[in-house]
């Protein structure tokens, strides 16, 4: 069999694995857990080429388990339930639990997150799930109440370089070559952070040259770019990358970038949901209030496609994306939180105001809770000065509405009540 790099590098134990310290350094609480045999079912939660699926073959070996794998993307019920009734006839046996790995098991439905439940629970099974979503979004509560969550990163520029090193040392197939790399910036670039395509990609262009001498520089990589980037484009390598010229296009104001981006996507077999959620963002942190209506379209189409499913709701999404890049645009409400969560981390816990304070009880009322809060709806307008802030934020301003019509009128709407307490 002709297995590409990334396959025939794969590392089999801890010692090997490059990247991910904050999980498998020494002295981690992760990697306590598998030394010590008594590893709970995790999510490994994290983006394309990062290690997941090397991590959870090392978990089953560092455990000394027998491993099952399965794709969400071809597996069903009846694959889980065949697996747990193996599971629970070895355990008659003596034998530990074998680990269950499920790659992108956010694809998996209810249904099918249901079925692991009961065998996660009583450990006939230890669950590894992988996942490049948001668990805590894909994967039901039940279900992720049962495990524990450990994010992965990308790889840092050390880490891949030290992986190309590696390559060059180890494989057998590469060591039949004199390749030597002068320069690694376009490598690293088209990598991403992801291992695996940085090494599809060094593999690619070092099968391209037909001389046994090869001298990896930025101008080599640079005339087989074209070439390494169509060739992942189809396979959806590009992930994030394709999601981000999505969003930014719509950030632009450019229906027309936007659809072909959300064309790519679609092509690509990407997930209907994943661009609908990437669209609910889009239409707070780049339209907010200059368009309410954005956040409630972006809503709906995520509702929509969640019901309908493909092909049709391709039309859902363009509906979407065109009406989102057509829209005025705001990122005041984006800032507004940015700055007020500097302000906790910088200022603490500060006090809530004795006057906004909740004071059900009397011992509160003693205590002078809510004593002098105004109710804004005894007042004209339904408006009274009072503070609203703690005393060391007094007169902060958080929120900046944008230029545009719609938050204009809410500029002028806050000036007329606060006047020139928050310089409005």
């Amino acid at each position: 069999m002709n297995k590409p790099l990334a396959e025939r590098l794969r590392p089999t134990n801890l010692n090997d694995y490059i990247g991910q310290s904050h999980l498998v350094g020494k002295d981690t609480v992760f990697r306590q857990a598998m030394e010590s045999g008594v590893l709970p079912s995790v999510i490994l939660w994290g983006p394309p080429g990062v290690g997941k699926t090397t991590l959870a073959q090392i978990i089953a070996q560092q455990l000394k388990r027998d491993i099952y794998t399965l794709s969400a993307i071809n597996s069903g019920v009846k694959d889980v339930r065949e697996i747990i009734e193996k599971s629970k006839s070895r355990g008659l046996f003596g034998t530990q639990s074998p680990v269950l790995f499920i790659d992108e098991i956010h694809r998996f439905s209810k249904s099918q997150q249901d079925s692991l439940l009961g065998a996660v629970e009583t450990g006939v099974v230890t669950l590894i799930g992988a996942t490049t979503e948001n668990p805590s979004f894909e994967v039901i509560p039940a279900l992720m109440s049962r495990c524990q969550v450990y994010t992965l990163q990308y790889f840092s520029k050390e880490d891949l370089q030290n992986l190309l090193q590696r390559a060059l040392k180890e494989d057998e197939k590469l060591a039949q070559k004199d390749i030597s790399i002068t320069e690694d910036k376009e490598l690293l670039r088209l990598s991403g952070g992801d291992a695996r395509k940085l090494l599809n990609v060094f593999e690619l262009i070092v099968n391209s040259e037909k001389s046994n001498k090869i001298v990896i520089n930025d101008a080599l990589v640079n005339r087989h770019a074209q070439q390494v980037l169509s060739s992942y484009d189809k396979g959806g390598e590009q992930h994030f990358d394709i999601a981000s010229a999505l969003i930014k296009s719509i950030r632009g104001s450019d229906p027309n970038a936007a659809v072909y981006w959300l064309a790519r996507m679609i092509d690509g077999g990407e997930d209907a949901k994943f661009i609908a959620r990437r669209l609910l963002i889009s239409a707070s942190e780049d339209i907010g209030n200059a368009n309410p209506t954005a956040l409630i379209m972006a809503n709906n189409c995520f509702q929509a496609v969640s019901t309908i499913g493909m092909p049709e709701s391709r039309i859902i999404l363009s509906q979407c994306a065109s009406y989102l890049a057509s829209s005025e645009k705001s990122n005041a409400s984006y800032m507004a939180i940015n700055k007020a969560l500097v302000a906790v981390k910088q200022m603490g816990s500060l006090p809530v105001p004795l006057h906004l304070r909740n004071a059900p009880t009397k011992l509160m009322k003693d205590l002078d809770y809510g004593k002098d809060y105004k109710y804004a709806h005894d007042f004209a307008n339904s408006f009274i000065e009072q503070e609203f802030l703690p005393e060391d934020l007094k007169g902060q301003t958080f929120f900046e509405p944008g230029n545009n019509p719609r938050e204009a009128s809410m500029r002028a709407f806050l000036k007329a009540r606060w006047k020139e307490k928050y310089g409005y």
